[in-house]
């Protein structure tokens, strides 16, 4: 009994050391539709039609599909003669959460069009208990993927049983 709790322990842990030496992760339940409209909403915007620029700033909250996005600044960025957009830049306690998984960090921008989001700056990604964090994160929204560099530690919880322990305690 105890020996099969080890095995099933050690059978978790495993991806786990991989997980954390090759840092790429999943993120979000399911693939993001950078086609899809997004939604921005902020206490104040200010526009500089020249640099073809946008700036939302106070509880800004960017909506596209399933992912938010909230930041103190978001720097709307657009396309030339387009009128689309082509990246946000937002900064200050910035979230992104997609699904049951969220992330933090000082700085995110989204490019739409590659349909990727960098984070850096103390991110922190969160998977249900489990906690990762690092220097930079990218994550891929096309294929629901995230790749972590920078000093990356994770903490993994264990699985519990059916009677409430922790797998692999031995008890």
């Amino acid at each position: 009994m105890v020996k099969a709790r080890i095995l099933a322990l050690l059978a978790g842990l495993v991806p786990a050391a991989l997980l954390a030496q090759g840092a790429e992760v999943t993120f979000g339940t399911m693939q993001q539709d950078s086609s899809l409209p997004v939604e921005v909403s902020a206490d104040q915007l200010s526009v500089d039609q020249s640099s073809g620029t946008a700036i939302y700033s106070g509880d800004v909250v960017v909506g596209q599909g399933d992912m938010r996005l909230a930041a103190a600044q978001v720097r709307v960025v657009y396309i030339e003669g387009a009128g689309q957009i082509e990246r946000l830049e937002a900064t200050g306690g910035v979230t992104l959460v997609s699904g049951e998984e969220a992330a933090e960090a000082e700085r995110a921008d989204y490019n739409v069009a590659a349909g990727t989001v960098v984070m850096t700056g103390n991110v922190l990604l969160t998977q249900g208990a489990n906690a990762l964090t690092a220097d930079r994160m990218v994550v891929n929204l096309e294929d629901g993927t995230a790749q972590m560099d920078g000093r990356v530690r994770s903490v993994f919880q264990p699985q519990e049983d059916g009677d409430g322990s922790a797998s692999g305690t031995g008890q």
